[in-house]
């Protein structure tokens, strides 16, 4: 350990809210067992951790780093020549900083900081949160000194004596909500008595999801649900005026509150992000799933079949949203004793305190 006595660690990785939210949780975990932590987070340049990880307190370096274009090749010229620069200021950064510990949650900027760290012989720490892992985390586990992931069998792609099955930390306001669902759906502005559909996209939202249910508002009307109905701010002008005029169907760009959300919800309809499935496992959240097709190696189909295996959600591909989404919908609304299996099946699966039992793997790994 460092000279002060308190732990010195290095949070790399970032862009999307599905690695943000594991980082900052892991971060606050860190603080409540040593509030004089020191902590430095590394993220991408021009992503949204630039913003969200100095809103929550914590300093941050940008790396100019981004992902390889599959589709068009000949723009990785300019990819290399970033993550050539990446690399130097990845060097500079963790010698500066000296952390004991190097913690990488995935996304661009974890590779090169997780890289340099690994050469220079300090201990890293991977967080995986899908159930089939990207190639920068496969090319990262021989040397790393643990691997905190969030299903089994990843024993395929990983050194299985390094793996501890930590699952995926959630944000904690999520977890805390000291009201009733009839109470969230009345503060919400919904009919306590009637079944609540909650659908989200993403903060920039999700075509296919949107396009799926906008045509079915009359139907949801009629099966006598209400419908919570987060566009994303890329569809907020075309989709909000839809909802107006509906009774009981709300449409708005972002949710603020997704704590009372996911409180008042019946169904989630969603994507199958790894941190939006951790948090249906630890609210026991019914759910119709709808992967999305444009990620890396597939992985939230795999994430959303780990759950179908299990008899714990519903899963429709994107391919046939727009023609069964809210076929599917509409039939979990009028199967109550689905929906209890799904919940609890899907509550089965949770694990908790994530985040604590990835900060014992961390000062274990500082004992050493």
């Amino acid at each position: 350990m460092n000279d002060s006595r308190h732990p010195s660690i290095l949070i790399s990785g970032g862009g999307t809210g599905g690695h943000i939210f594991p980082a900052l949780s892991i971060a606050n975990a860190l603080r409540r067992r040593d509030p004089q932590t020191r902590i430095l987070f590394v993220g991408a340049e021009g992503r949204m951790e630039m913003e969200r990880v100095p809103a929550a307190g914590y300093e941050i370096v940008g790396l100019p780093v981004s992902g390889f274009d599959r589709r068009r090749p000949w723009r990785n010229f300019k990819v290399l020549w970033r993550l050539w620069k990446s690399l130097r200021r990845a060097k500079k950064t963790v010698a500066g900083f000296a952390p004991d510990v190097v913690v990488g949650v995935g996304g661009y900027a974890s590779g090169p900081v997780m890289k340099q760290a690994q050469k220079a012989g300090i201990p890293t720490l991977i967080q995986e949160q899908n159930s089939y892992p990207g190639v920068t985390n496969k090319l990262l586990a021989p040397k790393a000194a643990a691997i905190c992931v969030a299903y089994d069998g990843l024993d395929r792609f990983f050194p299985a004596d390094r793996i501890i099955k930590t699952g995926n930390p959630v944000r904690a306001d999520l977890l805390n909500v000291g009201i009733s669902q009839a109470e969230a759906k009345k503060e919400l502005g919904f009919d306590p008595e009637k079944p609540l559909v909650l659908v989200v996209g993403g903060s920039l939202g999700a075509r296919t999801i949107n396009e799926s249910i906008a045509p079915a508002l009359d139907r949801f009307v009629k099966a006598g649900a209400s419908v919570m109905w987060q566009t994303g701010k890329l569809y907020a002008d075309e989709c909000v005026p839809m909802a107006a005029g509906h009774n009981g169907i709300e449409a708005m760009p972002f949710i603020s509150r997704m704590d009372l959300a996911y409180r008042a919800a019946d169904i989630v309809v969603s994507r199958a992000g790894a941190g939006t499935i951790s948090e249906l496992q630890l609210l026991g959240k019914p759910s119709v799933l709808v992967p999305s097709p444009n990620v890396a190696e597939d992985h939230q189909r795999k994430n959303a079949q780990a759950l179908v295996d299990r008899n714990a959600a519903v899963m429709v591909p994107d391919s046939e949203a727009r023609t069964s989404l809210a076929d599917t919908v509409i039939g979990l609304l009028n199967d109550h004793s689905r929906r209890q299996t799904l919940g609890q099946n899907v509550a089965a699966m949770a694990l908790p305190d994530s985040d604590e039992k990835i900060v014992d793997r961390i000062y274990e790994l500082i004992r050493r």
